[in-house]
């Protein structure tokens, strides 16, 4: 097989439309999680929502502005940080990472709510021959996206691939998880004793992938997505989807555990997801691997989660700084894990990343960071 690398990347968050922008506020522990007075159903809560005058400021960046929705926007805005829309051909293929896509439109039009044709628009902007693939597989979406693409580069099914994650906070959404006691309407603390649930949020994350290298890229080096086959929501209590995931992926890999530098959990900070997350680990040896969730920085921003997480993962390693675990105090599962207080200083090689999610859903990738020479 060809080695497929990750060349180019970008995120649009609550704090910015550029990686660095956002790697600026995350080292010195800013949180994008903001009170909220109230939306849709709920209120007093906390999310990781674009502000409104923020994101009019995104959408006056891009003409033809009312032909688009508020997702397509911002999906539309970070793309283009790293797209070459003259170099788009047969052989470039374009992958959609949502969980929900426009589902706010749905009480007012079916078709408004269609996610092949919010991909298909966004796809038509940017001048994509081939159609759009659509990964819409629940919290992994967003790592599985980048698996997908991987694998078509390597069947030859294409030569290269632009990988766009995005989902946006919407009462549908923010309902269906309070339906389930998901929520924590106080700040969320991935794998702390103190725990209580999530908070959401929204997000875009993209990247290129191509099986040449460019400065600062990082090999695909392993990737796998096994099922629970456990329950509709609640995932395996002995991880064993996850388990066989990140076993597959060392394998194809062919690293060892003591071989990773860093992992970026799921870390949703439910109280079955972190527990479950770390019996996994442990079976696998992985104890004592630095490991941070992400979660308390955005939320949990759904198909966007896992691609936002491994891109910031990237900047970690480059950086040659792991972040800590925002809102972590004390360890609150039941087997030891490497949970970071603070931020830690540390050459990153090998990134080991996972996703978990409802039905049963993993997905895990495998990175190595390659040495600009």
């Amino acid at each position: 097989m060809e080695k497929v690398y990750i060349n180019r990347a970008n995120i649009l968050t609550p704090f910015g439309n550029t990686i660095e922008t956002n790697w600026d506020k995350l080292v010195k522990g800013n949180s994008a999680l903001t009170k909220i007075d109230s939306f849709g159903h709920l209120k007093d809560f906390y999310a990781g929502k674009v502000d409104d005058e923020i994101f009019l400021n995104f959408k006056n960046q891009l003409k033809d502005n009312e032909n688009y929705t508020r997702l397509e926007i911002i999906g539309i805005l970070a793309l283009q940080f790293i797209i070459d829309k003259s170099k788009i051909s047969q052989r470039t293929a374009f992958i959609i990472s949502t969980t929900k896509g426009n589902i706010h439109q749905l009480s007012s039009s079916l078709k408004g709510a269609s996610i092949p044709d919010f991909a298909k628009k966004i796809a038509g902007y940017f001048g994509f021959i081939t159609e759009p693939v659509i990964i819409s597989n629940a919290c992994v979406s967003g790592v599985l996206a980048v698996n997908v693409a991987k694998r078509f580069i390597e069947m030859e099914m294409c030569d290269e691939a632009y990988v766009l994650a995005l989902d946006e906070l919407t009462d549908f959404v923010l309902t269906g998880f309070n339906s389930f006691q998901a929520m924590d309407f106080d700040l969320c603390k991935p794998f702390d004793q103190a725990r209580k649930g999530v908070n959401l949020g929204e997000a875009v994350a993209c990247v290129y992938l191509s099986k040449s290298q460019d400065e600062n890229s990082f090999q695909i080096l392993g990737e796998a997505s096994i099922n629970d086959a456990n329950h509709i929501s609640g995932p395996s209590r002995t991880g064993e989807g996850l388990v066989l995931s990140i076993e597959s992926a060392m394998k194809e890999a062919n690293i060892s555990s003591n071989e990773i530098d860093y992992i970026s959990a799921h870390g949703t900070a439910t109280l079955y997801n972190d527990e479950m997350e770390a019996i996994a680990f442990n079976r696998l040896q992985m104890e004592t691997i630095p490991t941070n969730s992400l979660k308390a920085f955005y939320g949990h921003t759904l198909g966007a989660s896992g691609l936002l997480e491994l891109i910031i993962s990237m900047k970690q390693a480059q950086e040659k700084l792991i972040l800590k675990s925002h809102n972590f105090n004390e360890l609150g599962v039941s087997v030891p894990l490497n949970i970071l207080k603070e931020n830690l200083q540390k050459e990153v090689n090998i990134i080991l990343k996972t996703s978990s999610g409802f039905g049963g859903s993993n997905a895990v990738i495998i990175l190595k960071k390659v040495p600009n020479d």
